[in-house]
């Protein structure tokens, strides 16, 4: 089983901070994986983009994973990629990328989770979790009981795969988050717009760390 990071945070367009210098915000609060996600530009500025995180990434010891984009493989230091479509193929994905390359995908109920783990995602984005201004769906809220059920859903079927619970989530979510036996949290919000980007990150990484279960 690859590494996954318990705590993903995620760029996102924001006029006032690039996703470069969300980047380098993210590592300098320690953050271990991030997740570019930019659905607003060319293929040439992606690269350019991405090649600058990449750089970040490297110094810092941090992944690197690109939100869809899999035609950039090979094209950057790029370590995985997070695919939102949920009826994409992941057999075939896997056989585009390689298995080295780190392959997550996004669900949102338990039947998209099940195939995800049976075609090798090495992990699962679920949710929404609460409502979210940074990626507007009409998909139901599944709140702390939506992932109770998951979890339990999942073990009973021995289908494992590391779920981690997205949308709308607050710091004041994570430890009820957690204790559902979820595997971690992906943020990006809450910590883009907080007052203190820095502080926000490593309130979350601290809360994550110190309510995991598994």
């Amino acid at each position: 089983m690859k590494y996954i990071e318990k705590l993903h945070y995620i760029t996102h367009d924001i006029p006032y901070l690039s996703h470069i210098e969300q980047a380098q915000q993210a590592c300098e609060a320690g953050a271990k994986w991030i997740q570019y996600r930019c659905m607003s530009k060319s293929d040439e500025e992606l690269l350019q983009e991405i090649n600058a995180i990449a750089e970040i990434c490297d110094d810092w010891g941090t992944t690197l994973i690109v939100t869809d984009h899999v035609h950039l493989n090979g094209k950057a230091d790029i370590q995985g990629f997070h695919i939102e479509n949920m009826e994409a193929d992941f057999i075939a994905l896997r056989k585009l990328v390689g298995n080295d390359i780190t392959l997550g995908g996004s669900a949102n109920t338990v039947e998209n989770l099940i195939r995800l783990a049976q075609e090798g995602a090495d992990y699962a984005g679920y949710g929404p979790f609460a409502e979210t201004e940074t990626k507007p769906n009409n998909y139901t809220l599944l709140g702390i009981e939506g992932y109770q059920q998951v979890i339990k859903e999942l073990k009973a079927q021995s289908i494992n795969i590391p779920v981690l619970a997205v949308g709308g989530i607050k710091t004041y979510d994570v430890e009820a988050l957690m204790q559902t036996g979820i595997y971690g949290i992906a943020v990006s919000g809450a910590i883009n717009f907080a007052d203190d980007f820095i502080e926000a990150y490593q309130d979350f990484y601290t809360l994550v760390k110190e309510s995991a279960v598994n």
